[in-house]
Parts: C-alpha cells; sequence; structure tokens
C-alpha cells in the first residue's frame, strides 16, 4: 500500500456535486492498494498512519497521533498513487492492484480506522472524486507498507 497522508483542518469529497465525506482537524489519506497487499498489511498499514506523529505537542514538536487529538481522517481511494513513474513521460498503474482486490484491502483499511475508535469519512471507491482540503502546516507525508 501507498498513501499521501496530509494534515488537514478539513477535508471534504464531492461525488456528482454531492458532498459524501467530510472531516474536521485530522488527516487526508489517499491511499493506493498494490497488487501484493493483503489483509494483514491493510491492517497493519491502517495502525501505521493511526499512530504516524504529524500533530504538534504543546512545545510544537510533531508528537502526536491522529489518534492522541482524538482527529478525524477522510480515507479516499487512489490508485494513481501506486503508479511507477520511473520510465518515460507516462506513469504505469502496472503496481496498482486490481479493483476487486484493491476495494476489498480499501475497506479493510477504513474498517480498521473505525473500530479503533476513530471518526472515518470516505470517498466512494472507483468513483470520479473532487477531493477538497486545507492543509495545515502544510504537511504532507507518502508512506508506504513495503
Amino acid at each position: 500500500m501507498k498513501a499521501v497522508i496530509q494534515r488537514v483542518s478539513n477535508a471534504s469529497v464531492e461525488v456528482g456535486g454531492k458532498t459524501v465525506g467530510c472531516v474536521g482537524p485530522g488527516l487526508l489519506v489517499l491511499l493506493g492498494v498494490e497488487k501484493e497487499d493483503t489483509e494483514s498489511s491493510a491492517v497493519e498499514f491502517a495502525e501505521k498512519v493511526r499512530l504516524y506523529r504529524v500533530f504538534e505537542d504543546a512545545n510544537g514538536k510533531m508528537n502526536l497521533s491522529v489518534a492522541d487529538i482524538s482527529g478525524d481522517v477522510l480515507v479516499v481511494s487512489q490508485f494513481t498513487v501506486c503508479a511507477n513513474c520511473n520510465k518515460g513521460r507516462r506513469p504505469s498503474f502496472d503496481p496498482a492492484a486490481a479493483p476487486d482486490k484493491a476495494e476489498l484491502l480499501y475497506e479493510k483499511f477504513v474498517s480498521h480506522l473505525k473500530s479503533a475508535g476513530l471518526n472515518v469519512e470516505t470517498g466512494i471507491f472507483g468513483a470520479m472524486m473532487d477531493v477538497k482540503l486545507v492543509n495545515k502546516g502544510p504537511v504532507t507525508f507518502v508512506l508506504e507498507t513495503n
């Protein structure tokens, strides 16, 4: 799995002009599922995101996770983060998992975050989406399972 995580003041996702997910302070996670990913790697990756320390403590240091601050999480499926961009001028999406597998593991990732007590909103898997966000900091990281 690969994810672009952004610390946000707020974020939302629209499909067909209708808001389908909206969060306050927390994280926006653009999640891509790769061919070799499994259910256990989805759970492990969700834990990594949940506990990744990108929020400032009282001393201004990034020592707090989204769980520590009781923040929200907006998870949006995005297979393009799995692209191989090493050759030429066009990305290859070969590393991305097939849609049926990707959706299953995306849902496993989301359900783990929810079961851990986080407020989680999502986009619609496979839909054309408009994502809006206010990136706080800005703070953005790329995380990978491998």
